[in-house]
């Protein structure tokens, strides 16, 4: 009987933290096993800032998934974001000894460790290189240079480069929570995985995740991400404006939002108004509906127009570079009534909602399908990417002694040592688990140095 690929995905935001565990049903559908949510504390517009509070939404995310799904997580993709977030287009090339020798992955590979060891500002990390297009001995537009013949290969690149320190925070919470960091991925990549579709990515198209604490970007043209981008504006900025607008506790401000906040003031009678209750026995406060959708405008205007100038700064209004499939908004901020009829007011590109569906199997949770649980569904398809088994049936497992033994015990690295062994044997025995164990928390060590180095694609 063929292995499960069970695959795990952990989406590290600002209002929530959502762990997430997947399989590929029968059909190539993402069936979803479990999933566990808490509130996120100790992050903030994306970034650590707290350790110990994190862990800990982290662990609570990590047990609801695991009670939900049965199932006993090993190692997940984790999501990169925050304001420290910055992408660079970068050209290089590599010479070739032998250009009657047919172009291979070597040579692809050779090129992309080149741009691994750009010199960045301090403090910053590569996470991403992401070849564009390929140019062989002056030839241009080639998508696909395997299999060819030439001298000189170059491509055009969009690296994405982020703070080390902030990335390995993150690293830091994952290790502690005590689970394996197998991959790390950007945000805005994860979420467009899960809701774009292929003809949409070819067409040209801007993907805008209206997250809690940031509103991510990531623009396709030809099949290609050509820009991403991190705007430090999110939902979080709105429920601030509304608390100091209404003069009301943050708890307050965010019901209103979610329940009668509309980014178009037109649509609200001035008649309409809502009533919240008064603190420890105070009268209560009447809002207008027209008022609390003025607030909730202006702000989405702002973090709308910030999206709008980094699209220009792409190139969007160059006949060639133009996105032809418009805007797709996802994230919780795109549960917003009447966003999309904003955003197409201010940008005058088509816009649609984008909803993680089309990859999940048929009989998902209507809840899953929500633009709030995009990038943890793209996360889960990264996972799944990697064909590790990143989590095992809870019957399968037995309880972990130590976080190294558990590690090695997932890899299948325990030696059990008999309990009862002849008395001559026995000190032998003993030197032969001390030795085990120091191999078990060395290669648990190691392998997470390693994962750490490889997934940040950091070449030193």
């Amino acid at each position: 009987m063929e292995k499960e690929n069970i695959a795990v995905g952990l989406d590290i935001g600002t209002t929530k933290i959502v762990a997430m565990i997947g399989k590929k049903n029968e059909y190539g559908k993402l069936e979803i096993l479990g999933v566990g949510k808490s509130k996120s504390l100790g992050v903030a517009r994306g970034v650590v800032n707290n350790i110990t509070q994190t862990i800990q939404s982290i662990q609570q995310a990590i047990q609801e998934a695991e009670n939900n799904s049965g199932y006993k997580i090993k190692d997940v993709v984790v999501g990169i974001a925050g304001q420290h977030i910055r992408s660079i287009q970068h050209t290089d090339y590599i010479s070739r000894s032998n250009p009657e020798e047919v172009i291979g992955g070597n040579d692809i590979q050779l090129l992309i460790d080149q741009v691994n060891k750009l010199a960045m500002l301090p403090g910053e990390e590569i996470i991403h290189v992401l070849p564009q297009e390929f140019k062989i001995d002056g030839q241009s537009e080639i998508k696909e240079p395997i299999g060819m013949y030439g001298g000189r290969l170059e491509s055009s690149f969009h690296v994405v480069v982020g703070q080390a320190s902030s990335i390995r925070n993150v690293g830091r919470c994952i290790q502690s929570s005590g689970i394996e960091l197998s991959g790390l991925t950007l945000e805005p990549l994860a979420s467009a995985d899960a809701v774009l579709s292929q003809e949409e990515k070819e067409a040209g198209v801007a993907l805008i995740d209206i997250g809690g604490g940031t509103t991510d970007l990531a623009i396709f043209k030809d099949g290609i991400i050509r820009h991403t981008a991190v705007i430090p504006f999110g939902g979080n900025v709105i429920t601030e404006d509304i608390k100091e607008g209404c003069s009301i506790i943050e708890k307050q401000a965010e019901l209103l939002k979610v329940k009668f906040g509309s980014a178009w003031p037109g649509e609200n009678r001035d008649n309409e108004i809502v009533s919240i209750p008064g603190l420890r026995g105070r009268e209560p406060k009447e809002i207008s509906l027209k008022n609390l959708s003025k607030i909730i405008h202006a702000r989405v205007v702002e973090i709308v127009d910030q999206v709008f100038t980094e699209v220009k700064a792409y190139g969007h209004e160059d006949p060639r570079k133009k996105l032809i499939a418009g805007i797709v908004l996802t994230g919780g901020g795109a549960q917003l009534k009447h966003i999309k009829q904003l955003v197409e007011y201010i940008t005058g590109m088509d816009t649609r909602i984008g909803y993680p569906n089309e990859h999940l199997a048929g009989n998902s949770d209507e809840e899953i399908s929500s633009p709030l649980y995009a990038t943890a569904v793209g996360l889960v398809m990264k996972s799944i990417e990697n064909k590790s088994q990143s989590a095992v049936r809870k019957d399968a497992v037995e309880q972990p002694r130590t976080l190294a033994y558990r590690a090695a015990a997932a890899e299948n690295l325990v030696y059990e040592i008999p309990e009862k062994e002849e008395e001559e044997e026995g000190q032998n025995s003993k030197e032969k688990q001390n030795s085990t164990v120091n191999r078990i928390q060395k290669n648990f060590f190691d392998r997470y140095v390693d994962k750490i180095k490889d997934f940040l694609d950091n070449a030193e």
